[in-house]
């Protein structure tokens, strides 16, 4: 019997240069679903909304580059957020990154040359929203013109980590002392680098050992490293790395891919570990930090992608993973092929950057960890029957009902913007 599809209901924001987005949202402890809509635009700041899920309305709260203090400079917009949102006592800390790139051989880069009349980009900053005085604070700008390509935040000791992008250098700053640390590159000259010498892909997801407090990230060659901000240290990990046969074969010299790299990874507090993603096997693993190994759990890809054998279409995996509001349940956004007369449609070999090699459907994934329980919820789809396309962001509410930030049709105008899909009882 063939699977019902999912429909998902679209919200307009009333962003007009909305572009695709990456992670960017998150559930508050008031209920409120915060998001940030990107821009790909030099003269156009990203925006942040408030959505309520119960009255199903939207607030806008403000422009990125205004809450930067960068509306009057001619400088290359704050096009992104590229982080999730992280609360601690009753605020929300969260970064900005640029969205405007200059495309050299295939790749986006940082613009190197700013175009007539504007400034290069600043540099990106880590904000914070207070939820009861609705009002933004500036705490700190990346130095030397460089974004944050992600950020995890310690919600218990107050230390918030990044990378920075495109050379990767990692940071972290302390909500307490109000205190910037910039240490060294962490891999190569990271995505600034030469393809085939320097050049290495930067992880897009850190997670913080609740327990020690201490920061674990990833390079693209599989090596595992943490930062203890106590020491403002870095280390690998010598025993455990995810060079695993079961995720592939990458040279990580050459962009496109990932490699070894997780693609989305979290705290799991009941067993003082964390889960995470390979994002173009789709394998789900655990990783325990203090024993220092990581354990294959299940294949989460859909039902299509595990018959097919195949890597899914988007050439860096999927960042639509995360553990829902009951606190065991984990949801994952992520492709499955499309089938036109028997065959397998298939995309392009290689590409040269973070991007769809070909159409696919959307599917929503369910896997209960007590239980060992996966499921298929099925591909999604608009009312009209057309895709959701370049998904890379979840939020999931307390009634269950799962959100995301794709690309939709309207009038013949693609934006970016939110949906959402509703799970039946």
């Amino acid at each position: 019997m063939k699977q019902a599809p999912l429909i998902a209901s679209c919200f307009d924001s009333g962003f007009l240069e909305a572009h695709d987005t990456y992670n960017a949202m998150s559930v508050a402890s008031d209920g409120g679903l915060y998001y940030v809509l990107s821009s790909d635009k030099l003269d156009v700041g990203g925006q942040m909304f408030r959505f309520d899920p119960l009255k199903e309305e939207i607030k806008f709260l403000g422009d990125l580059n205004i809450i930067c203090g960068e509306a009057h400079k001619n400088s290359i917009a704050q096009g992104k957020s590229h982080v999730l949102f992280y609360e601690f006592q009753n605020k929300l800390y969260f970064s900005t990154h640029v969205g405007y790139y200059q495309l050299i051989d295939g790749m986006d880069r940082l613009p190197e040359q700013a175009p007539d009349g504007f400034d290069l980009y600043p540099g990106g900053h880590i904000l914070s929203y207070d939820l009861q005085e609705e009002s933004f604070a500036d705490l700190a700008m990346i130095p030397n013109g460089e974004g944050v390509v992600t950020m995890v935040m310690d919600t218990k000791r107050g230390n918030i980590f990044g990378i920075t992008w495109p050379t990767g250098h990692f940071f972290c700053y302390q909500v307490k002392e109000k205190k910037l640390t910039l240490l060294d590159k962490i891999s190569g000259n990271g995505e600034a680098g030469t393809p085939g010498i320097d050049f290495r892909s930067l992880c897009r997801s850190l997670v913080v050992d609740e327990d020690t407090g201490f920061c674990y990230y990833t390079t693209i060659e599989g090596d595992i490293f943490y930062m203890n901000p106590f020491e403002m240290k870095i280390s690998q990990l010598e025993k455990a790395h995810l060079r695993l046969d079961y995720f592939g074969k990458y040279d990580p010299t050459l962009p496109g891919t990932m490699g070894y790299h997780w693609r989305q990874i979290f705290w799991y507090a009941a067993e003082h570990v964390a889960y995470g993603v390979h994002g173009n096997s789709g394998y789900l693993f655990k990783f325990d930090p203090k024993a220092q190994t990581v354990e294959i759990v299940d294949r989460i890809t859909s039902l299509p992608s595990k018959k097919s054998g195949f890597f899914d279409q988007f050439s860096y995996g999927y960042l639509g993973f995360a553990l829902g509001p009951d606190g065991k349940t984990i949801y994952y956004l992520t492709g499955g092929p499309i089938y036109e007369n028997g065959k397998r449609v298939e995309g392009e070999k290689s590409i040269a950057k973070g991007a769809a090699k070909g159409l696919e459907n959307l599917h929503l994934i369910t896997y209960e960890i007590p239980t060992n329980t996966y499921q298929d919820h099925g591909a999604i789809f608009y009312e009209n029957g057309d895709r959701p396309l370049y998904v890379n962001s979840i939020a999931v509410d307390t009634r269950g009902n799962v959100y995301t930030l794709a690309r939709i049709n309207r009038e013949g105008r693609i934006v970016t913007d939110l949906i959402k899909i509703k799970l039946e009882a």
